[in-house]
């Protein structure tokens, strides 16, 4: 905290060597998150003992709750010979003690570097009769070195889509959906619109009912939540695809369409108004389907919502930070409100990323594969309103007095975000009710006391 009230303003100089604070964690957490959403899935971290630890904590201090998770245990010999003893040791044990559907392993920096060959690996535990009859094993290539957890996740979903999809000579009506990385709460409500509007589908990864399951009184291995094998086995007969965020499920799609044959639409997260009609529009476009009176209310209610609140909402401007997929949207909604979006920061790189987030706001300050140390220098040197971004931005909004909203990856000190979802119409009004608490309260701190209203 007190490092931060060094952070200089004036002259902002490039840095190429040097990151401070950068706004992203490393590949196998992502790859964690999507193997946890299958169901009977145990995530195998195949590199060190701390790398799975770090993994493990970083989603348990997220969610609040225990993640189980096993690892390859590197020591001095596997650093220098590789670590294929040491899985193949791994994965006989996993299916005799622990009894999961699927050990789903990402590998790591030490993995990686050894140079391990996951696909003759996986083939020998298969060939040396250490996987029983009906179980499987899928991989993600998954190096720290490299990438952010949206990539680990974006690998991951590209593993379960090779390793688990079965092809098919028919097609079905369903769809094969990918969430991309959002909270369980999301998923849910992802698919409560495909309910709605009378669409079949399959998706996966699905953490709805893993990281908010109910607390029981037992312990339970593997939660009941997640998509089940069987079902994603069937996205090889899906009439197309629907996925949900392209940095996170660009890699699914493409595995889906070139292997087998299921082609679709790629859409940006539903985050806010025009996000979610696109993806309203996207079912249209497949099935043909009439939206539902139920939801075309609960676009109006926001839309209201938005009319209602305006003068609240105009002209404030906006710094915010984290993972594309999520950004891409919130920007726009952001925009759609009226709000002025002055800085905008994500760890994760890529041409399409940058491409996007100019095109929706072209004037904004703008670093694709950033940190937060220069989004901070950005805030010194043009103030804002409104700070958005996950926990590690508390620092920033409190040595610089900005509202802060808490939106993303990692939150470890507030709670909510698996439960209450910011996707589709009611989402949105979430998001700009927490928008608007959060402004309103700073104006009733910092109003003089003579104008202070009892209704604003």
């Amino acid at each position: 905290m007190t490092l931060l009230r060094h952070t200089p303003a004036g002259e902002i100089k490039e840095r190429e060597a040097l990151v401070i604070n950068p706004a992203k964690t490393c590949q196998p957490i992502g790859a964690m998150y999507a193997s946890l959403g299958i169901h009977g899935a145990l995530p195998h971290s195949h590199g060190s003992q701390g790398c799975c630890s770090y993994h493990r904590s970083t989603l348990t201090r997220h969610y609040k709750d225990p993640v189980m998770a096993s690892t390859s245990s590197f020591t001095e010999g596997s650093a220098v010979f590789g670590g294929q003893a040491n899985l193949l040791t791994a994965i006989q044990t996993i299916f005799s003690v622990y009894d999961p559907k699927v050990i789903a392993i990402h590998t790591t920096c030490l993995s990686e570097t050894i140079g391990d060959d996951m696909v003759q690996i996986r083939k020998k535990a298969f060939d040396d009769g250490k996987v029983p009859d009906g179980k499987l094993i899928i991989y993600g290539n998954t190096p720290s070195y490299v990438g952010t957890h949206v990539t680990g996740y974006a690998n991951m979903v590209k593993g379960i889509v090779r390793d688990l999809v079965k092809a098919s000579e028919t097609k079905g009506e369903h769809l094969a959906v990918i969430p991309g990385w959002v909270e369980p709460c999301d998923m849910r409500e992802i698919k409560r619109y495909l309910n709605v509007l009378g669409v079949p589908f399959v998706m996966f990864p699905d953490t709805d009912g893993v990281f908010d399951a109910p607390m029981t009184g037992k312990h339970v291995f593997y939660p009941k939540g997640g998509a089940k094998v069987e079902d994603i086995a069937t996205a090889g007969a899906a009439k197309a695809s629907l996925c949900l965020g392209r940095v996170a499920t660009a890699l699914g799609s493409e595995e889906l369409s070139k292997t087998f044959g299921v082609e679709g639409d790629v859409v940006d997260l539903p985050i806010g108004l025009a996000a979610t009609d696109r993806m309203i529009e996207s079912l249209i476009k497949t099935y043909g389907l009439t939206v539902a009176e139920s939801i075309n209310d609960e676009r109006g209610k926001l839309v209201d919502l938005l009319s209602d609140m305006e003068q609240y909402l105009w002209g404030k401007k906006v710094a915010i930070f984290g993972d594309p997929d999520q950004l891409i949207p919130l920007t726009e909604f952001l925009k759609t409100m009226g709000m002025d979006v002055r800085h905008i920061v994500t760890g994760t790189e890529g041409n399409y990323i940058r491409d996007r987030l100019t095109e929706i706001n072209p004037t904004a300050n703008l670093k694709i594969g950033g940190d937060m140390f220069l989004l901070h220098q950005w805030m010194k040197n043009e103030p804002v309103d409104l700070l958005i971004g996950n926990t590690y931005g508390k620092y920033m909004a409190r040595d610089e007095d900005v509202p802060f909203l808490r939106f993303g990856f990692p939150i470890l000190d507030r709670q909510g975000h698996q439960h209450f979802p910011t996707v589709g119409y009611m989402g949105g009004i979430r998001l700009v009710e927490q928008i608007l608490n959060l402004l309103m309260d700073r104006i009733d701190r910092d109003v003089e006391e003579h104008k202070m209203e009892l209704q604003m």
